[in-house]
């Protein structure tokens, strides 16, 4: 009889270890890949209302570069992204969207919502950013993003990161993305990681 008894607690705890083993392999992990802290902004969006850093604080978002003029990666990219904002909305995703125009003497608060519909861009959490200098634009990229933001000399273009960027909810850029060849699946396995 105490045979038996122990036989059938060790079979408990065989179901048990398995389902907690089980349970641990399904809860998507997250690893920071950057430690790079936001640098304090407050700009204008696409209707003409301020966003900046402190409207984002306890949120989590991804950010990238974009310009309504751009002749080459531009339009793929907000395309993709438009994709990446519809997955988000299919899986219940707390998240923000921000594209940073890398030109914004052209890029009025008109030119980018126009430039937005056109890959129907959901505004309930994508903004798109101007009304500050270039010499500003390149300074957040820099500091923030450690990457480029900058007039292509001779052109009317402008050189700027391909990568979709994401922020933690304390301000802190954490990861990057090909924004080109854009790897969903990773992108949505880390929202739902990070914004638990």
């Amino acid at each position: 009889m105490n045979l038996k008894k122990r036989r059938i607690q060790f079979g408990v705890l065989l179901v048990v270890l398995s389902l907690v083993a089980l349970t641990a392999c399904g809860q998507p992990k997250f690893e920071a890949t950057y430690d790079w802290p936001m640098a304090d902004f407050s700009f204008t969006n696409q209707d003409n209302q301020q966003l900046g850093l402190s409207d984002l604080k306890g949120k989590v978002w991804l950010a990238n570069f974009v310009f309504t003029n751009c002749d080459t990666v531009c339009p793929p990219m907000t395309a993709n992204m438009a994709k990446l904002q519809k997955q988000m909305a299919d899986e219940k995703i707390n998240a923000e969207i921000v594209s940073f125009s890398v030109d914004p003497t052209r890029d009025t608060p008109q030119n980018l919502k126009e430039f937005a519909s056109k890959f129907q861009a959901d505004h309930s959490n994508w903004n798109f950013l101007t009304g500050y200098t270039e010499e500003e634009i390149k300074a957040i990229a820099k500091s923030s993003f450690k990457t480029l933001a900058e007039a292509e000399p001779g052109t009317d273009q402008f050189i700027h990161s391909t990568k979709i960027f994401l922020i933690n909810q304390d301000g802190i850029v954490v990861k990057g993305y090909n924004g080109l060849e854009v790897p969903y699946e990773e992108i949505i396995s880390d929202l739902k990681a990070i914004t638990k």
